[in-house]
């Protein structure tokens, strides 16, 4: 038996493929960062990461983009695969590889002009998010 389900034909899309981290602290706390001014959906909360190049794995990638955004050290070793969101833009369809990560060096500081900020998992619920990110919170929460 087959099942009609709204919404028609999904749309031509460039994908973008990003992997993201839930950096959980010896609290429980995740630590979410601000997107800055000037950049597409400034002001937004969501989890740190970034684009992964040509034929980079998302492991490789997140510790890349840790390191860029955040100024901390992990290793691949420790990333613990949480789940994934799948979102279509305007522009292009967004596939977000999140990952839980509970050990790393350095202390979390925006590099980028980004505000952080770590909060338990109910508080999560309340920031202004992008679509992307919205699904993980689920998942983040199942996790702790």
């Amino acid at each position: 038996m087959t099942a009609d389900c709204p919404g028609g034909s999904p749309r031509s899309q460039p994908i973008l493929t990003v992997a993201c981290a839930a950096l959980v602290d010896a609290d429980g706390r995740v630590l979410v960062a601000q997107r800055p001014a000037g950049k597409p959906m400034a002001g937004l909360w969501e989890f740190p990461g970034g684009k992964l190049e040509p034929d980079e794995p998302p492991e490789t990638a997140l510790v890349r983009e840790l390191r860029e955004e955040l100024g901390i050290d992990t290793h691949e070793s420790c990333l613990a695969p949480i789940g994934f969101a799948s979102h279509g833009y305007d522009r292009f369809h967004l596939i977000l590889l999140a990952f839980a990560i509970r050990k790393w060096r350095g202390t979390p500081r925006g590099r980028e002009g980004q505000a952080l900020r770590w909060l338990r998992v109910n508080e999560l619920w309340t920031l202004d998010m992008p679509a992307a990110d919205k699904p993980l919170l689920g998942q983040i929460a199942a996790l702790l």
